[in-house]
This record gives structure tokens, sequence and C-alpha cells, in this order.
């Protein structure tokens, strides 16, 4: 349950209001609206990540689930599970997710991208055992578009469990990157 109410959109700018309608109608957008300007720069951050990186989405998929799983943030886990699955990223890959990177289904960039993603989590600095086995699979572009990618979704995993942002009622999966 939310900790704070979600903002009257009556009483928001014209400026926030116009920019609210045109995202998919999503808790996590509702509440950032509240912040006016925090929803613009957010939305557009957020989308550059989702859409405009050179990281292979389902290791993005990977480490965002991750991120949701360990930092207890059900919205977070929620959402991008549904991103996963459009993807076509399997139920049993999914729940490799929640298990870690011992799960034994995981192929090996899933499991340096699981033990990275705990890594940065964790203890803030990769270690050196964590970050070289994917400087070898990812270019240093990749490296720092999954680095930023998951410090993001800290931030948005934080942000949900500390406002109580509600999974929406319809239960259903919010974003289609697919129109994007």
């Amino acid at each position: 349950m939310a900790r704070v109410p979600y903002p009257d959109p009556a009483a928001l700018s014209d400026e926030t209001q116009e920019f609210l309608a045109t995202l998919p109608p999503l808790n996590i957008f509702r509440m950032l609206a509240g912040g006016e300007g925090l929803l613009r720069a957010f939305s557009r951050f957020g989308n550059h990540l989702l859409n405009k990186t050179q990281l292979d989405p389902v290791l993005r998929e990977v480490a965002i689930v991750r991120v949701g799983v360990l930092s207890g943030a059900g919205y977070e886990v929620h959402q991008h599970e549904a991103i996963s699955r459009g993807l076509g990223m399997s139920d049993e890959l999914i729940a490799a997710i929640h298990e870690g990177p011992v799960a034994e289904v995981l192929d090996d960039a899933q499991r340096e991208v699981l033990r990275y993603t705990d890594d940065v989590v964790v203890n803030a600095r990769a270690s050196d055992d964590t970050m070289q086995p994917l400087l070898t699979r990812l270019s240093a572009r990749e490296l720092q578009e999954l680095t930023v990618t998951i410090g993001f979704y800290m931030l948005v995993s934080r942000y949900l469990e500390t406002f109580g942002v509600d999974i929406e009622a319809s239960g259903g999966p919010g974003i289609d990157l697919t129109r994007r």
C-alpha cells in the first residue's frame, strides 16, 4: 500500500499532466508525477536504458530482475518478469534469476551477469573476480551500460519500496517495449 498518496492529476502542472498522459498507466509514473520534473527525467533515462543501449536485452533483464529480487522490490520484479517474458525468456530462466548464479539452467553469460550484479548491489564496487570475466565477454561500453542499469534499478527499487508503490490493480504488465 502506498505510503504517501498518489498525486491528484488535476493538481499537477499542465506540463506534467501532458507528459504523464503519454506514458503507460503505471503506478510508478503516477507517484513520480508528484515530483513534477522528476517524472520526465526518470522516464527519459529509463527509456534510454531499456531501448537505446548495446547491451543484450536478455542480459539487461537478468540484471534488472536480480536487482529487484535482492532489493525485495516486488513491483520491480513483477514488471520486469513480464518484460522478460516478452523477450522470450522462459519461466525456468526467470526462476533461475531468483535462485542466483548457482542455478543450473543459466548459460555462462547469464551466470557472470548475475555474479556481477550481486557483487555491485552488495559491495558497490565490483571485485576483479566478477568484473574480469565480463570484460572478456562484453565491450567496455556494454559493461558501463550494465553497471549503470544495475545502479538505476537499485534507485528504482528503493524508490518503489520507500513509497510503497502498488502493483496495478489489473496485475498485468504495463510496459510494451515493442512500441517504443
